[in-house]
C-alpha cells in the first residue's frame, strides 16, 4: 500500500450530507475515506454512502454489495456474528448503509474507513470495501464489513454521504494512494 495524501477534509455540523464534487480523478489509483466521530442526531441512524458516474446526477450507481457485523452488548447479554441482508444490495441503486443503529447520545457513534478502487477507469467496474467500529445506543459494540462494485465502466468522480433520516455531526476525509 502507498503513502495516504490527505485531498479534503469536510466537516458536517448538524448536516445532511456531505458530497465529496472533485478531488476523485485519475491521479490516484485508490482513494480512501476515512469516518471520524460520526453522530446522527436522531438515535439508531445509519450512515450511508452513493456515487455519481462523471456527468451524472442524483448519486444513483447501480450497486452490488454485501454487509456482515459482530457485535457485543455491553451486558454481556449477546454476542453475534451476522450476515445482513437488509443491509447489502443486489443490482440496486440506493444509498449503501456503512454501520447500523448508530447511537445519538455523546457516548456514541461511529468511525470506519471506505476504500475506492480505479474510479477513473473507463473499461471495469469499480470496487471498493469499507470497514468500522459503531457504538450504538443499547448499548453495544459492532464491527461492520461493507464490500461490493459499482456496476459501471463510466469513471466516477463523486461521492455523497447522508444518514438514512436526519442530521449529522462528524468528519470525513479523503485521501489519494498511489
Amino acid at each position: 500500500m502507498g503513502i495516504p495524501t490527505l485531498i479534503s477534509t469536510d466537516t458536517a455540523s448538524n448536516d445532511s450530507a456531505i458530497s465529496i464534487t472533485s478531488g476523485i480523478d485519475s491521479t490516484y489509483d485508490e482513494y480512501m475515506f476515512v469516518f471520524t466521530d460520526i453522530n446522527p442526531a436522531t438515535d439508531e441512524r445509519s450512515l450511508t454512502f452513493q456515487f455519481n458516474a462523471a456527468g451524472g446526477s442524483g448519486y444513483n450507481e447501480t450497486l452490488t454489495t454485501t454487509y456482515f457485523q459482530s457485535l457485543h452488548h455491553e451486558s454481556d447479554a449477546a454476542t453475534n456474528f451476522l450476515y445482513e441482508t437488509e443491509s447489502d444490495q443486489a443490482q440496486a441503486t440506493g444509498f449503501q448503509r456503512t454501520a447500523f443503529a448508530v447511537g445519538s447520545g455523546s457516548n456514541s457513534s461511529m468511525a470506519g474507513i471506505l476504500h475506492l478502487f480505479s474510479p477513473s477507469s473507463t473499461t471495469y467496474v469499480k470496487h471498493f470495501y469499507y470497514r468500522g467500529g459503531v457504538k450504538t445506543n443499547t448499548p453495544s459494540s459492532r464491527d461492520v464489513f461493507v464490500a461490493g462494485y459499482i456496476n459501471t465502466t463510466s469513471a466516477i468522480d463523486e461521492i455523497q454521504f447522508k444518514m438514512d433520516s436526519g442530521n449529522f455531526d462528524g468528519v470525513i476525509q479523503m485521501y489519494g494512494i498511489k
